[in-house]
C-alpha cells in the first residue's frame, strides 16, 4: 500500500483539501438541521428578543424601584403586557362577533333597507350603469341581489376566516414571545455579555459597537413608529367609541396597521367625520372633528423626537429601513429593515472615512521621485 506521507505536494494538498471538505460539509449539514428544526420557533424568539431589548429600560427602573427583585419586574412586565394584548384582542372579538350576528339577524327579518342610488351614479366612467343598476335592485329585492353575488360573498368569506385563523395564531405568537421577553429580563446583564462575544466574533474589534447601535435601533423603532402607532390609534379608538361609532374596535385595528405603514389614521377617521355630519346630530360631528386634528398630525411632532433618539444616524435612514423591511417581512421587519440598514450606513461611513486620502495629496504637484519645478530638472545627455 502507498504511504500518502510520502507522496509529493501536490498529493498532501489534494488529500487536505478533501478533509477540509468533508469536515466544512458536516458542520454545514449540521447547522443546517439545527436550524430546520428551530425554524418554527425562530420568529417567536426574535420577537421575544426584540420585546426585551424594547422595554429593558424601563424594566431596569422597575426592577430598581422593587429593591433590586428582577424576577418579581419581569413577571409583573409580563403580566402587563399580557393584559395590554388580551384586552383589546378580546374587545375585537366581540365586537366582529356581535356585528356579523347583528347582520345575519337583520338578513333573516329583512329589516334591512338600502335607499336607491343618485342618479349621478349612473354617469361615473367604466362601473356607474352597472353599479346603478345593481344598487337599484338592492333597494327594492335585496335577497335577489344577495344570490347574484353569492360566488363572490363565498370567496369573501373564505378569504375572512383565513384571514381571522392567520390572526388567532399572530396573537398566540405573540403572547408566546411576551412569555419568552419575561424570561429574558432577568438575565439582561448575561444576555448582554453573550451578545457582546457574538458581535465581536462576527465583527472583530468593532463588534461592541454593532451591537449597542442594533439595541439603540431597536428601542428607537420600537419608540418612533410602534410607541408613535399606538399612541395614535388609542387616542383615535377612545374618539370612535365615544361618539359611537360601530364597529369601533375593528376600525381602531385598522388605524392600528395604517399608522404603522405610515399611512396615518386619517384615512378611518376623516370617513367617519363625514359618515356623522350626514346624521342628525351636527355638534356631535364637529367635537369629534376638532378631537381628530391633533390626533392626525401629533406623529409629527413625536417622530422627529422619538426616532432617531440615541441612534448617531439620519433619521431618514431608520424610517427607510423600517418601511421597507416592513414591506419585505412584514411588521417584524420594522425592526430587521432598519437594523439592517442602519449597520450598513455605519460599515459604508465608517469604510469612507477610513479610506478617504488626505485632501491635499491630489493637489500637491511635488510626486515622490519627481523634480519641483522645471527649472531644478537635470540636464538631459545630448543624443548621440
Amino acid at each position: 500500500m502507498t504511504d500518502l506521507t510520502k507522496q509529493g505536494p501536490d498529493a498532501q494538498f489534494i488529500r487536505n483539501m478533501m478533509e477540509s471538505a468533508i469536515r466544512i460539509g458536516i458542520v454545514l449539514a449540521l447547522v443546517l438541521w439545527c436550524f430546520s428544526i428551530v425554524k418554527p420557533f425562530v420568529s417567536i424568539i426574535l420577537w421575544g428578543v426584540i420585546i426585551a431589548i424594547a422595554i429593558s429600560p424601563s424594566y431596569e427602573s422597575l426592577a430598581t424601584k422593587l429593591g433590586g427583585k428582577r424576577g418579581r419586574a419581569a413577571l409583573l412586565f409580563t403580566l402587563l403586557m399580557l393584559l395590554i394584548l388580551i384586552v383589546p384582542a378580546s374587545m375585537l372579538t366581540g365586537t366582529i362577533v356581535d356585528g356579523a350576528k347583528t347582520v345575519a339577524d337583520r338578513l333573516q327579518e329583512g329589516s334591512i333597507t338600502i335607499p336607491p342610488p343618485p342618479d349621478s351614479v349612473a354617469g361615473w366612467p367604466l362601473i356607474g350603469e352597472k353599479l346603478s343598476r345593481f344598487w337599484e335592485l338592492a333597494s327594492t329585492n335585496l335577497a335577489e341581489a344577495v344570490e347574484r353575488i353569492e360566488p363572490q360573498i363565498r370567496d369573501i368569506s373564505r378569504w375572512l376566516l383565513g384571514a381571522a385563523a392567520g390572526a388567532s395564531v399572530g396573537l398566540l405568537k405573540f403572547i408566546a414571545a411576551v412569555i419568552i421577553a419575561g424570561v429574558l429580563l432577568p438575565r439582561g446583564p448575561e444576555s448582554q455579555k453573550s451578545a457582546d462575544k457574538i458581535f465581536r466574533r462576527i465583527a472583530g474589534p468593532r463588534g461592541a459597537e454593532y451591537g449597542q447601535l442594533t439595541t439603540s435601533t431597536i428601542r428607537s423603532v420600537a419608540r418612533g413608529i410602534l410607541g408613535v402607532a399606538l399612541i395614535q390609534s388609542t387616542l383615535a379608538g377612545a374618539g370612535l367609541l365615544a361618539v359611537g361609532v360601530p364597529a369601533a374596535g375593528l376600525l381602531t385595528v385598522l388605524i392600528l396597521m395604517l399608522c404603522i405603514v405610515q399611512l396615518g389614521p386619517g384615512l378611518i377617521l376623516i370617513p367617519t367625520a363625514i359618515w356623522l355630519f350626514s346624521g342628525d346630530s351636527n355638534m356631535t360631528a364637529i367635537l369629534f372633528t376638532i378631537y381628530i386634528i391633533p390626533v392626525i398630525v401629533i406623529d409629527n411632532v413625536l417622530k422627529p423626537i422619538l426616532l432617531g433618539r440615541g441612534v448617531a444616524v439620519p433619521m431618514l435612514v431608520i424610517f427607510l429601513g423600517a418601511i421597507g423591511g416592513f414591506i419585505a417581512m412584514g411588521i417584524i421587519g420594522l425592526f430587521v429593515g432598519s437594523i439592517v440598514l442602519v449597520v450598513g450606513y455605519t460599515l459604508m461611513t465608517a469604510w469612507l472615512e477610513s479610506g478617504a486620502p488626505d485632501q491635499t495629496d491630489w493637489l500637491d504637484t511635488d510626486q515622490p521621485g519627481e523634480p519641483a519645478d522645471s527649472d531644478e530638472k537635470a540636464e538631459m545627455p545630448a543624443p548621440g
